[in-house]
Formats: structure tokens, sequence, C-alpha cells
């Protein structure tokens, strides 16, 4: 099992290489201006000490006002997990960086992502559809789809 660590103290260390990036921080986990999610992955993931080189999942949830994605973080090399959040706010076109060129295994994740709650991964290499066929309408995930 790995041990969580402490987002207030990755927080710190993420706040002095980029100053903006950190919204929040809880237990385990930092929330992130989308904007700051390639640079600060990045970063955790080569940073020696981190090394968060194992992506284990991306989800997202529908809060109405925004959608939030959830990245869980691990690295085998130090037995540590972390969580990062990332909110969008535009419901009608929400998009996010892809962390595809980081981590090779959120590939079909995004793609899932997208499919069901039409969020869109600026720079996956062949975002569509991975669910559902190709002319549904709608994402199903929504809490506005009915």
């Amino acid at each position: 099992m790995t041990t969580a660590l402490s987002g207030a103290r990755i927080a710190k260390q993420i706040g002095k290489k980029f100053p903006e990036a950190v919204i929040e921080s809880g237990a385990d986990s930092l929330l992130l201006k989308a904007e700051s999610l390639l640079e600060v992955a990045d970063y955790l993931k080569k940073t020696p000490g981190l090394d968060f080189a194992y992506l284990n999942y991306i989800t997202a949830v529908d809060y109405y006002d925004y959608f939030e994605v959830v990245y869980q973080l691990a690295s085998i090399q130090h037995n540590h997990g972390l969580v990062l959040k990332v909110r969008c706010y535009d419901r009608q076109n929400p998009t996010l960086p892809s962390v595809v060129g980081i981590w090779r295994g959120a590939d079909f994740q995004e793609r899932e992502i997208y499919d069901l709650l039409g969020i869109s991964f600026e720079g996956h290499p062949n975002l569509r559809r991975i669910v559902l066929w190709e002319g549904f309408e709608g994402y199903p995930l929504r809490k506005e789809f009915l």
C-alpha cells in the first residue's frame, strides 16, 4: 500500500517552482489551476524524491457548477501517492490539456471522460469516442443528461 504524501508539503514545494499553480491543498491532494496542469505534472514525474512515474487513474465528476478531473498518481520507487484535481468551469466547452505526453496510460481514460462527460483534452493524439458510437448525442454522465 502506498503512503499518501501531505498535500500541504507538496503544495509548498510546487509553490516555489510554480507560484500561482496551486489553488488549495488537502490532506493528500492538490487543486491546481488548469493552465498549470502540464508543467506541474511534468515536475511531479521528473523531480527526484517525487518520481510520480505511474498514473493510477483519471476520473471526472460533474458538480453542476463545474467539472472536476481527478488524477491519482503513484511513485513505485518511493511508495507514495498523490491526488491532483483540476476544475473546468465552462460547461459548454470544458477543456483541459492532455497528459498523454507525460503518462501514456492517460490515453483511453481521457477518451472515456471525453465520451461520457464531454470534457475535451487539448493535445490528445486521438480524442474520439471510446464507449459510445459516433453520432451519439449528449454526454450520459452529465447531470443534465436525460
